[in-house]
């Protein structure tokens, strides 16, 4: 079991950045991939990017691709995501997840077994 706690969220203008960290614990961390999934008001969770275990693939939902960066250091214990050109739209809460035993790669909460508590994130114009 790996326990997440998202941190790095805020408040930025239409056209900023921000990076969220999250940072694990548990044995299992460096041997599973890593997600980041979001939930804005009045709407169902959705994902976000994900990373593999080794940090060499990484997958992104289309409506972040080329503005967003996923990246994990397993010695740390860590998995960040760097979020540049911020739009309203991107707010949400956004939620750090780890997968389950034996999944390399993925894009849909099911496959992911442990999350954090979220951390907000607010674009506004």
């Amino acid at each position: 079991q790996v326990q997440l706690v998202e941190s790095g969220g805020g408040s930025v203008q239409a056209g900023g950045s921000l990076s969220l960290s999250c940072a694990a614990s548990g044995r299992t961390f460096s041997s599973v991939a890593m997600g980041w999934f979001r939930q804005a008001p009045g709407k169902e969770r959705e994902f976000v990017a994900a990373i593999s275990w080794s940090g060499g693939t990484t997958r992104y939902a289309d409506s972040v691709k080329g503005r967003v960066t996923i990246s994990r250091d397993n010695d740390k214990k860590t998995v960040a995501l760097q979020m540049n050109s911020l739009r309203l739209e991107d707010t949400a809460v956004y939620y750090c997840a780890a997968g389950r035993t034996g999944v390399i790669m993925a894009e849909t909460s099911e496959y992911f077994g442990s999350w954090g508590q979220g951390t907000q994130v607010t674009v506004s114009s």
